[in-house]
């Protein structure tokens, strides 16, 4: 299941999903010449302004070197979106590669094809765009910058070729600006960056002047109704990018620092990552964008049928409720015996995994302030890993390996090679990796022996995340990693790189203070769901375990936990729950027995930003052989009725729709547990009207007739 490579030809698919883009008018007789040929024009010969137009025409990108200083702009249906805006790089030794450079030489190019992903959204992916690399000089250095245009947005990066004597370099800041039209007009989205947390904070919605630091995805509305989001794509050995509000609506890319104060240590011949602007006339374009997938490297580790996507249960929601321990004791959680209840209850549900927290010594104690207790090879004395693989394997149920590096990340790599052998000889083809220490509190001892602490998605940990992903695919392992590095998009690259977190997950409704409010996931949908899959563990039946009253408990209706399983992406997905709690609702348990994790097609069909969104989901292969389909909407606070067109159906087809959705006095406080299922039989010609409650949903399965 490798990663292939096909050019323009594009597979069958709904309208909706994959439809070829609008023809694009001809380029001028100049863009023609540079396009067909390549060349590259000298300096003298160019216009002081180069602009790019995505193929439909409809996203224009200007850059130009007036008054000395390389800017770009870009615009959108005509109007303008982004105001001129600061390109460059500094350096510790070289000082700004920005200003006195100008455009020196340009190339151009145009791609249209597709390519497979061995799992996903889709399985195919449409990768269009055109291309302009602009050589910028000083007459003595080149900075080269990169443009890609799709019909959903852009990105752009630098390189530093390798010339002169340049070998070492510091990087101290880099001078990108994204500087919005109109910032008094935006509305934004978003979470604080570099504080105490990582990126486990409820969204704020503000005007665009209350915004300070951010992390990305940064999601923002223009005030014509305009959507777009700032992010970054193939993030490899460099400091990961946040926004710096300077003067109003003015966004400055703040790259997270070193220890030292450093932000990236490099050599000429590098590249950056991809700054990248996604845009669209209304919020469920954003969804529908493969920008930042197509902007990452193809896959690195050829063959990769070993990666496996599916469901999973876990000794882990018990822990949240204090009914179980991590650590040893009474109360111990990880036992052979546990694990083989839940192993049982996963066999006879049909789920493929079992993951256990709190197997190996360590977490007794203040495992929190002091990682390098984990010893990531040695079990407790009530943990029979050799006994619990057989009798997995005898169920035809694997065991989901945990490690917990609280941090200490030296510590887990040096134990990581025996780690994942042990793993590798017992089975174990999928391991969650946690990093739970506070913001800047990462500690890595370095060649000196001297203790540093370093931020999570600094350049050290972006290369240290990365680093556990390629050593666990030398042992056909995949990684979901807890407290990670935000995602641009190497799950293309490395594909068993098959999930993380990256957000405030479902644990926070256990014991945070304070929980998930009920926009929590309507707006995780247009902004961290922008970068890729999540591991938010979705699936909890007993949304009150305290009553309706407590502080924590699950802030949605039963429906709304069901449609999760479809709104918010991963290709691995937990029945988080207890499995008591399934028994006293197996009917609507069925849907997630049902509901797969893969996907040939996924279509958003209607939404508006933290206030409600509905995906439609093709099933990939399956007992359905692809035919069926699945829809999830889900709500905010605020109940609604919302229209669906069944169009994105096969039209030969009829289809059974089996509907979850919440009853006529469902509400979140007060009546979380009123649903109906019903069955009815529908057609690419119909629709359908969804009512939700108050934090609501509804999740139906399309079943092929």
């Amino acid at each position: 299941m490798s990663c292939t490579q096909i050019p323009s030809a594009r597979p069958a698919a709904s309208a909706r999903s994959n439809a070829p883009s609008r023809p694009a008018t001809a380029l001028s007789a100049l863009t023609l010449a540079i396009a067909a040929t390549g060349m590259m024009l000298p300096g003298t010969s160019l216009a002081k302004t180069v602009s790019l137009a995505s193929p439909d025409k409809q996203i224009v990108v200007s850059l130009s070197d007036d008054n000395q200083t390389p800017e770009y702009s870009v615009s959108f249906n005509g109007k303008k979106v982004l105001s001129p805006s600061k390109l460059g790089l500094v350096f510790e030794s070289l000082g700004e590669f920005g200003n006195d450079f100008t455009i020196k030489d340009i190339k151009r190019s145009q791609i249209d094809e597709r390519w497979q992903q061995p799992w996903g959204e889709r399985e195919w992916v449409i990768d269009k765009h055109n291309g302009l690399s602009a050589t910028l000089s000083n007459g003595q250095y080149n900075l080269v910058v990169e443009f890609k245009v799709f019909d959903d947005g852009l990105g752009f990066r630098y390189r530093v070729p390798k010339q002169g004597k340049l070998d070492k370099l510091n990087i101290t800041a880099e001078l990108t600006e994204f500087s919005l039209h109109q910032p008094e007009k935006v509305t934004a989205w978003w979470i604080p960056a570099r504080g105490w947390n990582r990126y486990e904070y409820l969204y704020q919605k503000t005007p665009l002047k209350q915004v300070d630091r951010v992390h990305t995805p940064f999601t923002f509305t223009l005030g014509d109704g305009v959507h777009m989001s700032i992010h970054e794509a193939a993030l490899v050995d460099y400091a990961a990018m946040t926004l710096d509000q300077r003067r109003d609506g003015t966004l400055r890319a703040d790259l997270t620092p070193w220890s030292d104060g450093i932000r990236v240590k490099t050599r000429a011949g590098f590249s950056t990552p991809w700054r990248t602007i996604q845009i669209a006339d209304k919020a469920t374009g954003l969804l529908n964008s493969d920008l930042i997938l197509n902007l990452n490297e193809p896959n690195k580790l050829g063959d990769v049928d070993w990666v496996e996507p599916g469901k999973y249960v876990g000794i882990w929601w018990g822990m949240h409720l204090n009914e179980n321990t991590w650590g040893s004791g009474d109360k111990h959680g990880a036992t052979t015996s546990e694990t083989k209840r839940y192993m049982d209850f996963a066999a006879d549900n049909g789920f493929a995994g079992v993951l256990v927290e709190g197997w190996n010594v360590g977490w007794d104690g203040s495992w929190f302030h002091n990682g390098d207790v984990f010893s990531f090879t040695q079990a407790y004395p009530d943990f029979d890993l050799p006994e619990i693989s057989a009798y997995g394997a005898s169920k035809g149920v694997r065991l989901i390996g945990h490690h917990e590096t609280s941090g200490s990340v030296s510590n887990y790599r040096n134990q990581m090679s025996d780690a994942y052998d042990l793993y590798e000889k017992y089975g174990v083809t999928q391991v969650k990796t946690g990093y739970v220490a506070d913001g800047g509190d990462i500690k890595r001892v370095d060649e000196q022996g001297i203790v540093r602490h370093e931020w999570h998605d600094g350049q050290f940990m972006v290369n240290e995340y990365l680093h556990s992903v390629t050593e666990a695919a030398k042992r056909h392992i995949s990684i979901n990693t807890h407290e990670p590095i935000k995602d641009t998009g190497l799950r293309r690259t490395y594909p068993n790189w098959i999930s993380r977190e990256g957000a405030r997950g479902q644990e926070f409704n256990a014991w945070g203070t304070p929980p998930n409010n009920p926009s929590h996931t309507t707006t995780l949908a247009y902004t961290r769901m922008l970068a890729g899959p999540m591991d938010f563990t979705p699936g909890i039946f007993d949304l009150a375990p305290k009553g309706l009253d407590a502080v924590n408990r699950v802030q949605t209706t039963l429906t709304k936990q069901l449609a999760l399983y479809v709104v918010l992406y991963s290709p691995i997905q937990m029945a988080a729950d207890l499995p008591r709690n399934y028994k006293q609702h197996p009917d609507a348990f069925r849907f997630i027995q049902d509901v797969p994790t893969d996907w040939a097609q996924s279509i958003a069909l209607a939404g508006e930003v933290g206030e409600y969104v509905a995906f439609a989901r093709q099933e990939r292969g399956g007992n359905s052989q692809g035919k069926d389909w699945y829809l999830g909407a889900i709500t905010d606070d605020a109940p609604r009725e919302i229209s669906i067109d069944l169009d994105f159906l096969d039209p030969e087809l009829r289809y059974e729709a089996q509907i979850y959705r919440d009853g006529e006095k469902a509400d979140w406080r007060t009546n979380p547990y009123d649903y109906v299922i019903e069955t009815k039989q529908v057609d690419s010609k119909q629709a359908l009207t969804l009512r939700l409650a108050s934090s609501g949903g509804v999740a139906i399965r399309f079943k092929a007739i």
